[in-house]
């Protein structure tokens, strides 16, 4: 029912709701728990079920489950599982800050964003060329509210090294 791919894997949510991901997984991108590189679909480790989204960067993938939380594992060099650390996971861990229920997600090459209900957006990971949206160029393990954005978004996208956002009123903004 959901599809994510990242630089060298992919992932999609069954029609139960449990996510598997096949590819390279030399930082544990495919979050088996494993680095073991996969032609066929694995599942995610602790993940059985309960996933509606997928989102994946170059060595990183995220999952938004249906109790509206966001998992991420892989490489976190950067900060991009969004865990406040910088400590790689083979496993899912906690996207923490992300305030009211997410909505939406979405990941760059090495940053990931969120939109909640309330219609903020978050982003985290590494902001080098400002992708996420602070306002700073300051790379960041936890998520930071995107400057200016009003809590008025219903979509996100992102690239490799930016991210854009559709508001309520059908405008795009990028930063």
């Amino acid at each position: 029912k959901a599809l994510g791919a990242g630089g060298y894997h992919a992932c999609a949510v069954t029609t139960k709701g449990a996510p598997k991901c096949w590819g390279y997984n030399g930082e544990g991108e495919l979050g088996d728990n494993t680095k073991v590189n996969s032609a066929v679909p694995v599942a995610v480790y602790s993940l059985g079920k309960g996933v509606k989204a997928l989102a994946a960067g170059s060595y990183t993938t995220c999952a938004l489950t249906t109790k509206s939380q966001v998992k991420c594992w892989g490489y976190n060099g950067d900060g991009e599982l969004g865990d406040g650390t910088t400590t790689s996971s083979l496993k899912p861990v906690l996207a923490t800050g992300l305030g009211k229920k997410v909505k939406a997600i979405a990941y760059g090459d090495i940053h990931g964003c969120a939109v909640n209900t309330s219609g903020v957006v978050k982003c985290w990971g590494y902001n080098g060329y400002g992708a996420l949206g602070d306002n700073t160029t300051t790379t960041s393990s936890t998520p930071v509210e995107v400057y200016n954005m009003g809590g008025k978004v219903k979509a996100l996208s992102a690239g490799g090294y930016h991210s854009c956002a559709v508001t309520t009123k059908g405008a795009v903004k990028c930063w």
